[in-house]
């Protein structure tokens, strides 16, 4: 008979530190109590009590003057705000898997959503989950939600929001979400389980399928333990659920070629020991022995090393990390990745495996410092010397600046491009490029003196130059470009349409008539251009970008009319008169006459250019595209009527 011991048997991180803060208190030496028990697992709060650390049922129960330790199940809003009010110090155990849950529902009333929970009503976690709401509705599983949706049909258009007990099977949560997705037109899903409690599942689901006896050892009142054997009996004909080694007859054991062993999250290493213990005494062969498996969950780690463990919490400052050895594994986000735009949830998820570095290993703080950045910086390290050979280009993030040039990250590395390869201009701050991502070529590489050069102008004057290639190749009169306005000039702009600049004549940008162009379009704009004509051998491109498919007298013949009144823009004075655009491209006189209603030194007295006036079109003359304008005619509406009259009356006499 084979025994094989599932790897992930045991104490979950959340777990391991509850209980590792329970002992450290009752070390202490400082009053203090816990708030129900620290874990479902009565031999752990049992062992807490010989030192020292009795558990309370109530809040109320809190001496004043103690400290009070928060069992990793959470308690509600309600419960740490009263104990806040009284003064009580807080020793928070609660997992952080469970805090982000939380987070989750008081969110979700915040935004006016409905909290669903899925999960056992009277579990002290679910129960905590409901006291950080107002109004959660608690569903055992896919029938219960049934009913509950069945009751009032309205629900099902309620913004609802989804989380699960941590300890619950992966098979309730999508029996819930498939139906909450058939039968709800507003909801949202967060999948809570742990991801320590799904791999432990899993393990014990394929392990199951293997063995003609499991043994699952744990507290019988907990959720976690009871969820392993249900799903251990899905697949295995023999499953025994024990919570000491005394509770194993194994004269009641059946003939098996393979005995498999797991245990819940609960469940101390030192129980799972002396149930294997028992067991090995009968058992000749041995898979793996406990000892070494306990070894391996205590085992020193040293700085430098490489290690792989499951995300199971993710908090605003930190990723945490279980290494399955006595501590815990945390990242710091500043070294999660060298890329200061990445989000955490792009790159990481509670469930994820993880390869990272040993930066410390603390024993008076239990913990471990991970880095993942670090890791990918040595990897990255080979990758760097690899492009230099190759001459291959990369990607980095500029991240620092200073009169020399800049430094960019790549591959978690520091690479420096002097001010010169930087491309650009010899007037513009580096702090232009901070926090851009950008293109570059290594150019020196000394891992010994960890130095770095690289160039990325080498990149833009390649990529130029071979864009330039393909529009020369391509470019023809009256193709079209979308390109980007470089500079400005008096007599023009010139625009970069994908490699090569071209020039637009001040005459071109547009049919007003203006001063400058900077009255149209200004560096850094995305413009529409045409070719009006390309020397390929002198390397000169003429575009325009006035539309030519509309004639502006055109425009302005089925617009306007002897007669009409308008309002034009005046943009020329001259000794006779002022002219005046009336449509983009079409400008009229105004003469000198017809510039007021008494008499007119000069235009400048009464019109500048730029002034917005209404006048009245007195004549057009198609063959030569001329156009009279009058303000006067608009003042003296009586003008015109004596001048036609005055005729006949010398007729008459």
């Amino acid at each position: 008979m084979k025994v094989i011991l599932a790897r992930s048997a045991g104490f979950c991180y959340g777990v391991r530190r509850a209980v590792e803060l329970a002992e450290e208190t009752a070390f202490s030496g400082k009053p203090c109590v816990m708030l129900g028990s620290i874990i479902h697992n009565r031999n752990v709060v049992d062992r807490l009590a010989e030192k020292g650390l009795f558990a309370v049922e109530r809040p109320e129960q809190v001496p004043d003057g103690s400290r009070v330790i928060i069992r990793s199940h959470g308690e509600s809003r309600a419960v740490h705000d009263s104990l806040r009010e009284r003064g009580v110090e807080i020793l928070d155990a609660t997992c952080p898997n469970v805090t982000r849950i939380h987070q989750i529902v008081q969110g979700a009333e915040e935004r006016g959503r409905t909290p669903v929970i899925v999960g056992a009503p009277d579990h002290p976690e679910v129960l905590a989950i409901a006291g950080w709401c107002k109004g959660p509705v608690v569903v055992s599983g896919e029938k219960d939600l049934e009913n509950w949706l069945f009751q009032r049909p309205e629900r099902t258009n309620l913004p609802l929001t989804f989380v699960s007990q941590t300890t619950s099977t992966k098979k309730i949560w999508e029996g819930c979400v498939k139906k909450a997705k058939k039968e709800c037109t507003n909801a949202e899903f967060f999948d809570t389980i742990c991801g320590a409690t799904s791999k432990r599942q899993e393990e014990a689901r394929q392990l199951a399928g293997k063995c003609g006896l499991m043994v699952v050892v744990g507290d019988r009142h907990s959720s976690n333990t009871k969820r392993l054997a249900e799903i251990c009996a899905e697949t295995c004909s023999h499953v025994l659920l024990i919570e000491r080694a005394e509770d194993l007859d194994l004269s009641q054991i059946p003939p098996a070629d393979m005995v498999g062993i797991t245990a819940g999250a609960s469940t101390p290493a030192w129980i799972i020991k002396e149930v294997y213990d028992k067991m090995s005494d009968e058992i000749m062969e041995i898979e793996k022995s406990f000892a070494e498996l306990l070894e391996e969950s205590i085992k020193t780690l040293n700085n430098g090393d490489k290690v792989t463990g499951t995300v199971v919490a993710i908090t605003p400052t930190e990723v945490q990390v279980e290494l399955g050895i006595k501590y815990p594994g945390y990242i710091a986000l500043s070294e999660l990745s060298d890329d200061p735009t990445a989000k955490v949830e792009d790159l990481v998820k509670v469930g994820d495996e993880i390869e990272t570095i040993v930066m410390q290993v603390s024993d008076r703080d239990c913990l471990v410092k991970l880095s993942k950045r670090r890791l990918d910086i040595n990897k990255g390290w080979e990758e760097i010397e690899a492009a230099r050979e190759s001459e291959a280009v990369v990607e980095g993030f500029v991240t620092e600046d200073n009169k020399g040039g800049v430094v960019v990250a790549v591959k978690g590395v520091r690479v420096f491009v002097p001010a010169s390869q930087t491309g650009l201009p010899r007037e513009t701050p580096m702090s232009e490029l901070l926090k851009q991502k950008v293109r570059l070529v290594i150019t020196e590489v000394n891992r010994a003196r960890r130095r770095v050069v690289g160039s990325i102008s080498k990149v833009t004057r390649a990529e130029r130059a071979a864009a330039a290639e393909k529009v020369w190749a391509e470019i023809e009169d009256g193709k079209r470009y979308t390109g980007t306005v470089k500079s400005l000039t008096s007599y023009g702009a010139f625009v970069d349409i994908g490699g090569v600049d071209g020039m637009v004549h001040i005459s071109e940008l547009s049919w007003s008539r203006i001063k400058h162009p900077s009255e149209v379009v200004k560096v850094g704009d995305t413009v529409e251009v045409y070719v009006i004509s390309a020397d390929k051998e002198k390397k000169k491109i003429s575009l325009g970008m006035k539309d030519h498919s509309q004639d502006p007298w055109t425009v302005f013949t089925s617009t306007y009319q002897v007669g009409d009144t308008a309002n034009v823009r005046i943009v020329k004075l001259m000794t006779f008169g002022a002219f005046a655009e009336v449509v983009p491209g079409v400008d009229g006189l105004i003469h000198i006459s017809q510039l007021a209603d008494h008499r007119v030194e000069k235009p400048g007295d009464v019109v500048a250019e730029g002034d917005k006036v209404d006048v009245k079109i007195t004549d057009v003359d198609m063959e030569n595209k001329k156009i009279s304008l009058s303000i006067r005619a608009l003042l003296e509406p009586a003008y015109e009527e004596e001048a036609e009259e005055a005729p006949d009356a010398e007729t008459q006499e």
